[in-house]
C-alpha cells in the first residue's frame, strides 16, 4: 500500500504492454502461476454452455481444454499430429461449422517445443469468425518470440514470470484487449472464481496504474520489484526488443544445428514448427533420461526430460531464453552444446560397454564380477 510500491506496480502494468507491443491492452499482474492465467481467461470470458475451439499441439493443449471445461465451457479440439500445430485450414473448418466464443492455443507448448503460428491463427479467426476472440497461452513465448499483440488483432496473451520475462516463479500475468474486457463486462452471470474474478481485479489494477494504492488480495511485493527490474532491462536497455528475439532465433538455429550434426532429431517435425526459446530432441536410440540427464547435472547443465504422455520416454528438453542467449559473452550456449555432446557420447559408449560384456551364445561366462570390499 506504500506510495513506492505503487509507483513500482504502475510501471510494471505499462511496461507489460510495452513487452507486448501494445497500446491498449489491460495487464493483471496476479500472484500466482503461468496457470492462474487459464483460470482467468475461462472464468472471465466464458459462461456455461459456450463453445471454445482449443488448437492443441501438445501436454498443455490437453490441460488447457480441462480448465475450460471446468468452468462449464463445451470444448471441441483442432489436434495437430506429433511435432506439429493445428491446420489452419481445420480451423477454418471448424469457425465456418460453429460459432466459438473463444479460439484458444498454445503458443510454444512446452511439452514438444512446438511453435504456433499466432499471427496465422489471429488472421484466419478474424477473416472467419471477427467475434470470436483469440486467445494465447504464452507461457514459453513471451520475451523470446515475436508477439504483437495489437497489430495482430489478439485479445488475451497469458503468461509466466519465470521464463522468457526472466523472473523467479509466482507471478500470473496477462494481457487483455478491449475486446475481450468488453465480452467480460456484458457477462449475464458472475465468473465462476472469486480469486481469478476481473471484477475483482480491474478495479485495483486500475488503481495502481492511476497511482493510488488498492487491495482485493496481498501482492508479492519482492516478484514486483524483480518483475519491475526484468521489463526494465526488457524495455529501457539494449538490446532492443527486436535485437532480443534475433538473438534468441540466432542462438537456437545453433542450438538445434550442432544437435543435428550428432544426430539428435528434433520433436518438431519441420523448423517452421521449432520454438526459439527452447529445443526439444529425441534420446539417441537405446538411451532414455536416466542414462544422460545425471551426466548433463554433472555439467552444471540442468534440462527436462520428456512431458507428453506419448513420448516422455524418448526425448528431452532444453531452454535457451533471456540472458543464457542475450549475453553471448556469458558461453552459456557454448557449454549446453558441449555438455549436451559430451554427455551423449559418454553414455552411447557406456550402453556400447554393457552390450559387449553380455554372453555371447548362451555361454555363462562374462567379466568377472568385482570383488565386494
Amino acid at each position: 500500500m506504500s506510495a513506492e510500491f505503487v509507483q513500482v506496480i504502475g510501471d510494471c502494468i505499462r511496461m507489460t504492454r510495452e513487452v507486448l507491443f501494445s497500446t491498449t491492452g489491460q495487464p493483471f499482474i496476479i500472484a500466482g502461476s503461468g496457470t492462474l492465467g487459464w483460470d482467468q481467461a475461462a472464468a472471465n470470458l466464458t459462461e456455461p454452455g459456450e463453445s471454445v475451439l482449443l488448437l492443441n499441439s501438445g501436454y498443455f493443449g490437453d490441460s488447457f481444454t480441462e480448465c475450460f471445461r471446468a468452468y462449464g465451457a463445451e470444448v471441441d479440439e483442432v489436434r495437430a499430429d506429433f511435432g506439429t500445430a493445428a491446420n489452419l485450414s481445420d480451423v477454418e473448418k471448424a469457425l465456418k461449422a460453429k460459432k466459438y466464443r473463444i479460439v484458444a492455443f498454445t503458443h510454444v507448448d512446452t511439452s514438444t517445443g512446438v511453435l504456433s503460428d499466432a499471427k496465422a491463427i489471429a488472421e484466419t479467426v478474424k477473416r472467419v469468425s471477427p467475434d470470436t476472440l483469440v486467445v494465447v497461452d504464452a507461457v514459453c513465448s513471451v520475451a523470446s518470440e515475436e508477439i504483437l499483440f495489437d497489430q495482430w488483432g489478439l485479445d488475451v496473451v497469458l503468461t509466466a514470470s519465470q521464463k522468457g520475462l526472466a523472473t523467479p516463479p509466482g507471478l500470473s500475468i496477462l494481457l487483455a484487449s478491449p475486446k475481450a474486457i468488453q465480452v467480460f463486462e456484458q457477462r449475464t452471470r458472475p465468473p465462476a472464481s472469486y480469486y481469478a474474478s476481473w471484477k475483482k481485479w480491474l478495479p485495483v489494477m486500475k488503481s495502481y496504474e492511476s497511482g493510488a494504492a488498492a487491495y482485493f488480495a496481498t501482492p508479492p511485493v519482492n516478484l514486483i520489484y524483480a518483475y519491475h527490474a526484468s521489463l526494465t532491462q526488457l524495455t529501457k536497455r539494449t538490446p532492443t526488443l527486436q535485437e532480443r528475439f534475433a538473438l534468441h532465433r540466432k542462438a537456437s538455429q545453433r542450438i538445434k544445428d550442432e544437435l543435428a550434426a550428432i544426430g539428435l532429431k528434433q520433436l518438431a517435425l519441420d523448423p517452421y514448427y521449432a520454438a526459439n526459446g527452447m529445443t526439444a530432441v529425441y534420446f539417441p536410440e537405446g538411451l532414455k533420461a536416466p542414462d544422460v540427464i545425471p551426466r548433463l547435472l554433472k555439467k552444471d547443465v540442468v534440462v527436462a526430460g520428456g512431458l507428453h504422455k506419448d513420448n516422455k520416454e524418448k526425448y528431452f528438453r532444453i531452454g535457451h531464453m533471456g540472458i543464457t542467449v542475450v549475453n553471448e559473452e556469458r558461453g552459456d550456449v557454448d557449454k549446453i552444446i558441449a555438455a549436451v555432446k559430451e554427455s551423449i557420447s559418454e553414455a552411447l559408449a557406456e550402453a556400447d560397454s554393457k552390450k559387449a560384456a553380455i554372453p555371447v551364445n548362451g555361454s555363462s561366462e562374462g567379466p568377472r564380477p568385482l570383488a565386494r570390499l
